[in-house]
């Protein structure tokens, strides 16, 4: 089993850290998570912990009920949520959550980021969604996610009065997400400021995500 886990420890522990390079999070907030290969386990990082203290042995293996496998520390206090995502959406293999300024300030006012750059088209497909307001500490927090992001084509929501959380198909595609989110929150918040965005067409924004998501990048070996 370690053979197993031991990979995934160590990429959730390496991730923690791209969280922190791109300015998403502060102090101990935020936390990465991912889904352990053919086991009903995900790998999180301990409650409280700062960042520079974060190791691959310190990284803490739960069940998807959100039970403590292994390790030494309490789990994150948003391990309820992350195993509630991994239970309702299995095709979801990495989880994130940021307080970053820029999407967070949208969330403190309840309102979506609308799909109005190119580069939102690629990654997010739409606009990036608001979910409920929910309290930390059981799975309502990850039951909002799953509603919000169920059949929707945006990797990221906006909680309510609260932060960004993300999914995708590992960990790492969990974490671009949340960097692109904040980066356009920031953008089109200047945009504003500015006058009022100009709308992309549906079709243009179907189109654009199409190609980001099939064609963009190296040829997959075979």
């Amino acid at each position: 089993m370690n053979a197993i886990i031991d990979p995934v420890r160590r990429q959730v522990s390496d991730l923690h850290q791209e969280l922190v390079r791109y300015g998403l999070v502060v102090w101990t907030a935020g936390n990465v998570s991912a889904r352990v290969p053919g086991e009903d386990l995900l790998v999180i990082k301990p409650s409280g912990v700062s960042y520079e203290e974060l190791t691959p042995q310190n990284m803490i293996v739960c069940d998807l009920d959100g039970n403590v496998v292994e390790g030494e520390h309490a789990p994150s206090s948003d391990t309820a949520a992350h195993a509630y995502v991994y239970r309702h959406l299995p095709e979801v293999g990495g989880v994130v959550h940021t307080h970053s300024t820029y999407a967070c300030a949208w969330a403190a006012r309840g309102e979506a980021v609308p799909c109005v750059l190119t580069a939102m088209a690629d990654e997010f497909g739409a606009e990036i969604p608001v979910g409920p307001f929910a309290l930390i500490g059981d799975d309502s927090i990850g039951r909002g996610v799953v509603d919000t992001l169920k059949g929707h084509r945006s990797p990221a929501v906006l909680m309510q009065n609260h932060g960004v959380f993300t999914i995708g198909k590992d960990a790492r595609a969990a974490v671009k997400a949340a960097v692109m989110c904040e980066d356009v929150a920031r953008t089109v918040h200047l945009s504003r400021q500015l006058g009022e965005p100009l709308p992309i067409a549906q079709a243009d924004i179907d189109s654009l995500n199409f190609r980001y998501q099939n064609v963009y990048g190296q040829p997959q070996a075979q």
